[in-house]
């Protein structure tokens, strides 16, 4: 039976642009995907710190500090809003991973 486990967090991610005519994801700077070890078309669950929104979508790249809710998702948050980004990994049982846990600025650049 697999387990759900924290793969990755990113937080507390700036909302940058929001694009309703588009068939849904989340855009977000390539940068910040390929840190967290994740996959463009990859799962992942976002929290709305601003509204307490909390849904899932799909990961696609963007340009540098860019991070975009595209279709439905563009109405669960406004520009400006701080998002965490959390991504899950299914494990057997005995099995771990260590979790990536990214903090970017007001920028969406990492912190070092």
């Amino acid at each position: 039976m697999y387990r759900p486990f924290l793969q990755a967090k990113i937080f507390p991610v700036i909302v940058t642009d929001k694009n309703l005519e588009y068939e849904g994801s989340l855009a977000l700077s390539g940068t910040l995907i390929s840190k967290a070890g994740l996959e463009p078309g990859q799962m992942v669950l976002i929290v709305n710190l601003e509204n307490a929104e909390r849904f899932e979508t799909y990961l696609i790249e963007a340009g540098e500090g860019e991070c975009s809710l595209n279709g439905g998702t563009a109405r669960l948050g406004e520009i400006g809003d701080r998002l965490i980004i959390i991504a899950v990994a299914y494990l057997d049982p005995g099995e771990r991973i260590e979790p990536v846990v990214i903090k970017v600025d007001r920028q969406n650049k990492p912190l070092e």
